[in-house]
């Protein structure tokens, strides 16, 4: 990290720039650099490897779309789990909804959960809730394990890292045919699923692994200017029997009584209507 500036390369043609006042944690872990900075625009920013995880400009577009999009399409969720989301944002909107009665977080790195408990309590500050359960280790094992015990969740959000490092075995067959057995009768899963122009290739990848296990597959974007950068980024929704669009109850979210920054019914139901390049791409893995 050079002096006042961290660079982020997302791919050979493109790098972001942010500039911070000054650096607040920094730590090797077994995983990776996590790094918190109070930035100059995006306020406090959490990165990883030099890659921006999250700023408290603008976390709330992801953790409105990653959470509220599965969590108002089935018909009861309580029991959710999070993979990875180790800056607790994910799981504080998780638990806005009064029906979730429990949420299990599964976070690697350590170091990432403490920095955000000392620096982003913006969106750690959920850690506290009596009905989340934080475990610190691989996503990956907790799965496997879960699938022996067999214990099932209603709704999994897999709020990955790109597929690098500990977290490329997220981003393959066997972890979503053991995500798929933790699932309810009415279960779904969301993953994020990169960039259709950065990394397309992934997202198809993605895409055509979530569809071999689930019989409603769809693919939303949305777009924030951090973390996960390059416009439009998408998210890939697997669902047991759950129409991403159809079984949408708008009154649901009405009479939920939350307050968004960013998610509303209208976007939910927008947010899977792709660009013609990306739809004709991944037509053959979609099915709504």
């Amino acid at each position: 990290m050079s002096k006042n500036i961290v660079t982020e390369t997302v791919s050979k043609d493109l790098s972001l720039q942010y500039t911070y006042k000054k650096k607040l944690y920094s730590k090797k872990s077994n995983f990776q650099k996590v790094e918190v900075v109070e930035g100059t625009y995006y306020g406090t920013m959490l990165f990883n490897d030099n890659v921006a995880m999250v700023s408290t400009r603008d976390e709330f577009v992801y953790h409105d779309m990653i959470a509220h999009v599965p969590l108002f399409l089935h018909p009861n969720p309580k029991k959710v789990l999070v993979i990875g989301g180790g800056d607790g944002g994910t799981a504080r909107e998780v638990l806005r909804h009064s029906s979730v009665t429990l949420c299990d977080m599964v976070e690697i790195d350590e170091a990432v959960v403490e920095a955000c408990k000392k620096y982003l309590p913006q969106t750690s500050s959920v850690l506290k809730n009596d009905k989340l359960n934080l475990y610190i280790e691989d996503g990956i094992n907790f799965i496997k394990n879960c699938k022996q015990k067999k214990v099932l969740y209603d709704v999994i959000l897999i709020d990955s890292t790109d597929p690098v490092g500990a977290a490329s075995p997220l981003f393959n067959d066997d972890f979503y045919k053991n995500v798929y057995s933790c699932l309810s009768d009415n279960g779904i899963v969301v993953a994020q699923a990169e960039s259709p122009f950065y990394y397309f290739d992934m997202q198809k990848k993605l895409c055509q692994i979530i569809s071999n296990f689930f019989p409603i597959t769809g693919v939303y974007n949305y777009a924030n200017s951090t973390y996960y950068p390059g416009g439009a980024w998408s998210f890939i929704l697997g669902s047991k029997t759950v129409h991403p669009i159809k079984d949408l109850d708008s009154c649901k979210i009405k009479n939920s009584n939350l307050k968004f920054d960013y998610y509303n019914a209208e976007l939910h139901k927008a947010s899977f209507a792709l660009p013609e390049f990306q739809k004709q791409a991944l037509s053959k893995f979609i099915k709504l």
